[in-house]
């Protein structure tokens, strides 16, 4: 009898351990992002794989072909879904016109939560982990007006943005630029209706070098006295780069951006960027993974952080030049944290 009782123990541990095994191989995950190109999103893929991992969950990933490609974004949502996904992270490309694909998920039980891009509105997804990008836009035009001086009174400042659609990102972080500057930003909502004669004007560079190039160009053509420049991003900031340093102009225009990977603190450091916002796209991926695996065992969703209706991951502005008055950390500091 004795053998029997054992025997049945241990039968019973075994398809417990079984079950268990098959209840978590169950819990699976996407993670959709703008491209598969930009650092930022390889660094995000690389977050979300490892926490996955950890985790013992399934994850699988997609991206648009370009920054701007919401059709792709919104198939793979559909994907998710007919697959049984029990949450997807996505980095939207068009905040607005992903929002209907988006409650498809959640009316299907997904947690949806948005990545780096709040969506529009922001409650439209479960959670938004990201950086304060109206903090990070605010800290590289608080740094340039202090660098200038009393010349920032005269500047001419040419904003390279991210999309005609305007999402949420590019427009949190290039108004977040103005009210650092010192100007009235008009509607903080949309970027362009500024009326500082300041402002030479906004091009949009789709988050790449070659759109950078393009769009400095474009802006030279209609002031070549240009001498200062925000953009969106690092590669849009390299590209700015090479169209200034083609003409001469490079040790003229001070370049500030947003989003501090490895190649950009480098650029910081070789001179091409003056001061970028550093964020955080692995741990922001970590995050959202862990996320979904408690929503899969209880159904508990992400907390806000306290008096922001997002989760904030952090930013430090990052320059080998600070100012008083603008926290800073050096390029040595920002290489060794950069994306983790």
């Amino acid at each position: 009898m004795n053998k029997i009782m054992i025997a049945s123990a241990l039968s019973a541990a075994v398809l417990t351990t079984t079950v268990s095994l098959q209840a978590n191989a169950e819990v699976s995950a996407c993670l959709i992002t703008k491209t598969d190109t930009n650092p930022f999103f390889v660094k995000m893929k690389e977050g979300a794989k490892a926490k996955a991992k950890e985790l013992g969950m399934s994850l699988k990933t997609y991206a648009g072909k370009i920054d701007g490609d919401s059709e792709s974004q919104v198939a793979a949502i559909e994907t998710c879904i007919a697959d049984g996904a029990k949450g997807i992270l996505i980095t939207a490309s068009d905040s607005s016109a992903i929002v209907p694909a988006v409650k498809l998920a959640r009316d299907a039980g997904l947690l949806v939560i948005a990545l780096d891009t709040p969506l529009e509105p922001i409650e439209a997804a479960d959670a938004t982990f990201a950086t304060d990008n109206f903090l990070a836009g605010e800290l590289i035009g608080k740094w340039a007006a202090s660098t200038l001086g009393d010349k920032a009174k005269n500047a001419k400042i040419a904003l390279l943005d991210l999309a005609v659609s305007q999402p949420s990102v590019g427009v949190l972080r290039d108004q977040g630029f103005l009210k650092g500057f010192g100007i009235d930003v008009g509607n903080p909502n949309k970027w362009g209706d500024e009326t500082d004669p300041r402002i030479i004007g906004h091009e949009v560079t789709s988050g790449n070098e070659e759109g950078g190039r393009r769009a400095m160009e474009n802006l030279l053509a209609i002031d070549s006295g240009i001498n200062v420049v925000y953009t969106i991003n690092e590669p849009a900031a390299a590209g700015a780069y090479q169209t200034l340093k083609a003409l001469g102009m490079e040790k003229d225009v001070l370049i500030v951006s947003v989003d501090g990977g490895c190649p950009g603190v480098q650029n910081i450091k070789d001179g091409v960027i003056r001061a970028t916002s550093q964020q955080y796209p692995l741990l922001m991926a970590s995050k959202g993974i862990s996320a979904i695996a408690n929503w899969a065992k209880d159904g508990t969703k992400p907390q806000n952080t306290p008096g922001k209706s997002f989760h904030d991951t952090g930013v430090n502005l990052i320059t080998d030049q600070a100012v008083e008055g603008v926290d800073s950390i050096s390029t040595v500091e920002g290489l060794a944290r950069c994306w983790g």
